[in-house]
């Protein structure tokens, strides 16, 4: 992706933009999703990680995020969320990541068993609810991750 299209993309496409171009990068390969995510520049990791963290959670809180993912863009959100300025989500989701290490053989015999209903009575089994309402509260990411992928376009070069 080139400087020009980012400074000529309008704020509210720009972060879709970016994480459009991981989207088409990942292709149907979602089976090394996070290999070629880590492949592509740094911008679009941070980016991307932060966004699927904002969705997931919004969607259906920290335990739809870690259930979805397993917890492998965890890392990247954390360090996405200190490279865009996000520290209390930054906070939050350390403190998510902690109680989720903490919960992981509970909740390992839920995922098991791969069907909606143990995704559904996982939520009676964890404490990361209890962090929802603290996420909702703060500010929307977006204003955040687009600041800073024009304040760094050089992190979104690609091919």
């Amino acid at each position: 992706m080139s400087a020009s299209i980012i400074q000529t993309t309008p704020d509210d496409k720009l972060e879709q933009l970016i994480v459009d171009a991981v989207i088409n990068r990942i292709g149907k390969d979602d089976e090394h999703k996070r290999e070629i995510i880590v492949s592509m520049p740094k911008g679009f990791r941070f980016i991307y990680a932060t966004w699927l963290l904002e969705a997931e959670v919004n969607n259906g809180g920290f335990n739809q995020f870690f259930w979805n993912t397993s917890g492998k863009f965890s890392a990247d959100a954390l360090e996405g969320l200190r490279e865009i300025g996000a520290r209390k989500h930054e906070r939050l989701l350390s403190k998510a990541i902690q109680l989720c290490e903490k919960e992981r053989s509970v909740m390992k015999k839920f995922k098991n068993q791969g069907t909606l209903e143990a995704f559904s009575e996982s939520y009676k089994h964890t404490k990361l609810n209890e962090l929802d309402e603290e996420f909702y509260k703060l500010n929307d990411l977006e204003s955040l991750r687009v600041k800073y992928i024009r304040a760094h376009p050089e992190l979104f070069k690609s091919e």
